[in-house]
């Protein structure tokens, strides 16, 4: 089958034919892929960690989105042709989502809605429940003030929406051309990053911020109020003080969470922003990601 991933030892990612995964086993489905996110995160999966169980050679991607193909035994909540999304870490076949089929566990799977197309489900997955679950265990409530650092990217974004939808009252630092569009999205300020001294031109008092540009959490730290909370999704959270709760978060699987997403953005109550490019462009996709040059874009590859 077709793939885009790494073929071993040099780690380079280029487009391979690989071997069709294994049968589903118990609990497990076999997923024909329609569409598949990428992420900055995917250059830790070459190698680089993040250990999703890879087995060169191998597709990247751990999120994605298309259609059962074959059921393992035990499985009840999916059937043959049902269309689905997933963000699935490890890996159960050894390979990921850049490929015509994957193979992944069935209670890690959502089932799609019919309002959502394969390109806008592929896109949710890692940086909707990424947002979701930061938020969550931040837990900032009504009427209180969310600072989020890269409010531009695919993260930031859908946290401004599910934030604000709370009537959380949003902060955001990204790029000035995004600024409009962050403030379509609910966002109540938006601060240019590209200003050094852009931490002097905010009210501080902050109850909780969302550390998602590298670097931001030691500038972000003074501005968070006694006993407040800041979240790392960057690993770099910076020591506890001033009685800040502190910690670093990482992504995890959740079928229900992905679900309520879904659901909100079938609704058009959660706004994407995919730009679709064919699997046969993975190499020149990845590379963008990794190096920033998405514009704010989340891409998603397509089996076209």
């Amino acid at each position: 089958m077709k793939a885009c991933g790494v073929s071993g030892a040099e780690k380079e990612v280029a487009l391979l034919e690989l071997p069709e995964p294994p049968s589903p086993g118990p609990g497990q489905i076999l997923v024909a892929v329609e569409a598949a996110g990428v992420g900055p995160w995917d250059q830790l999966l070459n190698g680089a960690g993040w250990d999703v169980g890879l087995r060169p050679p191998a597709a990247l991607g751990v999120e994605g989105a298309g259609k059962v193909l074959a059921v393992g035994a035990g499985v009840t909540g999916f059937a043959v042709s049902d269309r689905v999304l997933a963000h699935e870490a490890p890996l159960p076949g050894g390979s990921g989502f850049w490929a015509e089929r994957v193979l992944i566990n069935a209670d890690h799977a959502a089932a799609c809605p019919p309002g959502l197309d394969a390109v806008h489900a592929a896109a949710l997955p890692v940086n909707g429940l990424t947002a979701l679950q930061a938020l969550e265990k931040l837990d900032p409530g009504r009427g209180q003030r969310l600072l989020i650092t890269n409010g531009g990217g695919a993260t930031g974004a859908l946290a401004i929406q599910l934030a604000a939808a709370k009537g959380i009252e949003v902060t955001a630092t990204a790029s000035a051309a995004a600024t409009e569009r962050l403030l379509g999205l609910g966002a109540r300020e938006v601060v240019d990053y590209h200003d050094p001294n852009w931490p002097a031109t905010v009210r501080g008092g902050f109850d909780a911020a969302l550390i998602i540009a590298t670097g931001t959490a030691d500038a972000a730290l003074p501005l968070v109020r006694d006993g407040g909370r800041l979240c790392s999704l960057t690993s770099d959270a910076p020591p506890e003080a001033r009685g800040i709760t502190s910690w670093d978060l990482y992504v995890e699987p959740n079928a229900a969470q992905l679900v309520q997403l879904a659901e909100q953005a079938a609704a058009g109550t959660l706004k994407l922003a995919p730009e679709p490019l064919p699997l046969s462009e993975g190499p020149a996709a990845f590379a963008r990601v990794v190096t920033g040059r998405a514009g704010g874009k989340k891409i998603v590859l397509t089996r076209a």
